[in-house]
């Protein structure tokens, strides 16, 4: 009778083992479909914005963490600026940090070249992690592009045990060459997507970008009840500087104008060529009267050193300016025409500074 029961307390034990064990599998196999499922969203990502959004919101969510965020390294700006065009400045995303050098941001980074996991210290993750309330354990995981590493993406969580130096850190090493895959792969593409609106004379976007943009900035003013002013330059006889001196000096001239704009401009600021020897800048949040002051300077800039020719010749170039603004309200939903408007009321007071003597600033009514 004694040998029955445990033979059936064997029974029964091994049968909770079981049990347990086919738990663990559907759990694992869960696991598995979640992390598929993620990995497939994070390369199904068709711009860098979407990307992003899946790596620091979907994947907080996923794993139910108190906080996600990623580092990149851009010393030139690059990947600031391809978002800036695409209309979602870096700022936009909570737990996305832009820096110039790794290592001057965070001494971790000097040696990181695989998952680090472990508690969570102010005085080492703060930077990482700046809204690191409630932390108790974090993993970095490194990313590369060409076996260098260009960031990290990194995970807290309010549990102290869920991040630990004992726990195996292959599935995180794996997420992150995924999540450089896609960084690289979406950087590229938002890349190639510029190029078509990037003028390749003056490196300026050009008109095609200035309508997309024009349309963005316009539904944020009418959001925001902010205005918006537009600016139309044009540089005088110009037709003779290429009579006179050829295509090439007229190209120079055109690139060197482009430069002294570009020195008065904010990075807020939409800048585009055009068409021929015309240049729009667009200028978000901005009333006529810091226009027309910005306009002076440009005019200023332009006209502040002679341009050099060929043969040693120096030549004397001015621009004229036209200025027009706006400010959106709730009853504008043709954001498209209201552009075109914009755009064309500038166009009006250009003609008016050509028509005034040229080498000025005039002002269109507008609304």
């Amino acid at each position: 009778m004694q040998e029955t029961d445990e033979l059936r307390a064997r029974l029964h034990a091994t049968e909770q083992a079981l049990a347990d064990l086919k738990a663990e599998v559907a759990r694992n196999d869960a696991k598995m479909h979640r992390t598929q499922q993620r990995e497939l969203r994070l390369l199904h990502a068709e711009d860098l914005q979407t990307l992003l959004h899946e790596l620091i919101d979907g994947l907080r969510r996923n794993h139910k963490l108190e906080q996600v965020t990623v580092v990149l390294c851009d010393p030139d700006h690059d990947i600031r600026h391809l978002l800036l065009a695409a209309g979602t400045p870096a700022e936009s995303f909570d737990g996305l940090l832009m820096v110039e050098t790794l290592t001057g941001f965070a001494p971790q980074y000097v040696a990181l070249r695989q998952p680090w996991l472990g508690a969570f210290a102010a005085c080492d993750h703060q930077l990482v992690f700046p809204k690191s309330r409630g932390l108790a354990s974090v993993a970095m995981i490194p990313l590369t592009h060409r076996r260098k590493l260009i960031g990290s993406l990194n995970l807290g969580s309010a549990d102290r045990k869920r991040f630990t130096r004992e726990h195996s850190a292959d599935f995180l090493a794996h997420l992150g060459v995924i999540a450089s895959y896609c960084i690289d792969n979406t950087v590229n593409r938002a890349r190639l997507l510029r190029s078509g609106f990037t003028d390749v004379l003056t490196g300026w976007h050009n008109r095609r970008y200035l309508q997309v943009r024009l349309h963005e900035e316009l539904a944020r003013a009418r959001r925001d009840r902010t205005h918006i002013a537009g600016l139309m330059l044009d540089v005088d006889h110009f037709k003779t500087v290429n009579d006179s001196f050829g295509h090439a000096a007229g190209d120079y001239v055109l690139q060197e104008i482009a430069n002294r704009i570009d020195a008065q401009i904010r990075k807020s600021d939409v800048a585009a060529r055009y068409g021929g020897e015309e240049f729009v800048v667009l200028l978000p949040d901005t009333s006529i009267e810091s226009a027309v002051a910005l306009a002076e300077r440009i005019r200023a800039a332009v006209s502040s050193a002679p341009y050099d020719m060929p043969g040693g010749e120096q030549r004397e170039i001015t621009a004229s300016i036209g200025i027009a603004g706006v400010v959106p309200n709730e009853d504008d939903d043709d954001i498209k025409t209201l552009g075109e408007s914009l755009i064309a009321h500038a166009d009006v007071a250009l003609y008016e500074a050509k028509a005034d003597g040229r080498n000025r600033v005039a002002v269109d009514g507008g609304r």
